[in-house]
């Protein structure tokens, strides 16, 4: 009893203690914080990376692809048939891309990826992060313009977006007030030759949305006319071309996006040029096609967003003329592969890669693709972890200076306790459980205060936004509008538990040194 009684009473009177104990509580509720923080940022990165790439990819080493998707996918079946959930073809190549912002041309390097509309959401959550809410119903991917209804604010949960007033403009009736602008410059200018679009940072929409009072209630049905008929903007539509969001518009650090180009609007392409058969190609080319914008992509991923612009992968193939005109096969670059729930990646890996010529293919999972972002995230956070229990480590040296101090100074108590019958076990079990006292209380109050700055770390990251005048967390930059966080308890658990054997650590050896005191030793100069 008198043990905790001492316990207690050194807890309440060494007012020294509480440097131990405010070390300890920063130390713990930093770990909390950034183990938080770290694990919400992985975690929204892996589900983006994940819902973009299909669980098992099987690749072609060969630029141009292999033929005959539908052979390749019954292969596939055999080999692994029980553990498939959904298959769908894909061609990817490198492009150019061009558009015009007033009487500015603006070009961009992307990744051109041919899909199938109607088999790409079975193997991704690709059609999730689409903007119209046509295009993200089952089965209701489209690469036909939309007459409108695009979203103005963003539907993905927990943005904390900014409204998309531009949006509202989007579609058809966007599509016709441009044409119509179009044909009053031509009028009064030289022929521009083509649909331009005139959105200097969406001014120009605004403009058009006043001068034409909205007399477009009826629009016909998006069409692509043959090349011999003529081209009317204000009817038809050139082939779709979803693109990502990023590559339309950009961010400006209070949050707010601001569009160069919108649904509706026309854009070029420059892709290099294949040949199949005895036409084919004897040295590199390109050709380029007008595409209309149909939708925007986005994944929150500025990796991707910046980059990934789809089209139907038909019209990738005429255009590239991979295309065999003896049977009217098309050559793809890939097929993706969705698994069913509980299904082993690694164990279909390996069996497609047995039945696949490795030579000639490369099967890979989500996983091994994105293998080294993956790694550096994991390396990152176990760094951080090693730094900043450092802290810890710290509080646990003043611990022990503490202590020792303590038990020179509490010589003489020491004596008396021993003199009347104290045994060194009893001793020991004072400053052990003094220790533990600090980092229960340390460690206790830290992982409160973490976990509520993790609660309200928004709202704090807004305070200090307001207070210092510059964005803390800027959206412009990490594409997320609020700071995503993940608690795990398992890691709360091993925090607070490593904060508490610190503390108990850092008293065993001034616990020794009480317990070893002799008492006629300790009253001799009394």
């Amino acid at each position: 009893m008198y043990r905790l009684l001492l316990c207690w009473r050194y807890l309440r009177t060494r007012y020294i203690a509480l440097a131990s104990i405010v070390s300890v509580m920063l130390g713990v509720a930093t770990m909390i914080v950034v183990n938080a923080v770290m694990s919400g940022f992985a975690n929204e990165m892996q589900s983006r990376i994940h819902g973009i790439l299909s669980d098992v990819v099987l690749e072609s080493v060969n630029f141009d692809g292999f033929p005959d998707a539908a052979w390749h996918m019954d292969r596939i079946r055999q080999a692994a048939g029980d553990s498939i959930q959904g298959m769908t073809p894909t061609v990817v190549v490198p492009a150019m891309l061009y558009f015009r912002v007033g009487d500015n041309k603006i070009t961009r390097q992307v990744e051109l990826i041919g899909i199938d509309e109607k088999t790409q959401a079975d193997v991704s959550d690709f059609a999730r992060y689409l903007q119209h809410p046509q295009n993200r119903l089952p089965g209701g991917l489209s690469f036909e313009l939309r007459q409108a209804g695009y979203d103005v604010i963003d539907h993905q949960p927990n943005s904390g977006a900014k409204p998309r007033k531009e949006m509202a403009l989007a579609g058809w009736k966007h599509r016709i007030r441009m044409a119509e602008l179009e044909e009053f410059r031509m009028k009064l200018f030289k022929p521009s030759g083509g649909l331009k679009s005139t959105l200097p940072g969406g001014a120009a929409q605004q403009a058009g949305a006043e001068a034409v009072k909205d007399p477009f209630a009826a629009v016909p049905p998006a069409a692509v006319l043959p090349q011999s008929e003529t081209f009317d903007a204000k009817k038809q539509q050139h082939s779709g071309l979803i693109m990502g969001i990023a590559l339309a518009s950009f961010r400006t650090p209070d949050g707010t996006d601001n569009f160069r180009v919108l649904p509706g609007d026309d854009v070029k392409l420059t892709v290099p040029r294949a040949g199949l058969g005895a036409g084919a190609l004897t040295g590199p080319a390109v050709i380029e096609d007008d595409f209309t914008i149909v939708d925007f992509y986005e994944s929150k991923m500025s990796e991707y967003d910046s980059c990934f612009v789809f089209v139907p992968i038909h019209q990738l193939q005429r255009l590239r003329g991979t295309i065999d005109p003896t049977n009217g096969v098309g050559l793809v670059n890939s097929i993706q592969i969705k698994l069913k729930p509980g299904a082993d990646g690694a164990a279909v890996r390996d069996k497609l890669r047995a039945a696949f010529q490795p030579g000639l293919y490369a099967v890979s999972t989500w996983r091994d693709k994105q293998g080294a972002l993956l790694q550096a995230v994991n390396m990152e956070t176990a760094i951080l972890n090693v730094l900043l229990f450092m802290i810890i480590a710290v509080a646990g040296f003043g611990i022990l200076a503490i202590f020792l101090m303590i038990v020179v100074e509490k010589t003489k108590d020491i004596g008396v306790l021993k003199s009347l019958g104290a045994s060194g076990t009893g001793i020991m079990g004072i400053f052990l459980g003094y220790g533990l006292s600090l980092g229960v209380a340390g460690s206790g109050v830290g992982m409160v205060m973490g976990l509520l700055f993790v609660r309200y770390i928004n709202q704090v990251a807004d305070i200090l936004s307001w207070v210092t005048g510059q964005r803390v967390f800027d959206p412009s930059i990490y594409y997320f509008y609020r700071i995503p966080t993940v608690v795990y308890p398992k890691t709360i658990a091993w925090i607070v538990l490593g904060a508490l054997a610190i503390a108990v650590l850092a008293s065993i050896l001034p616990a020794i040194r009480a317990a070893r005191l002799h008492p006629v030793e300790a009253l001799r100069y009394e």
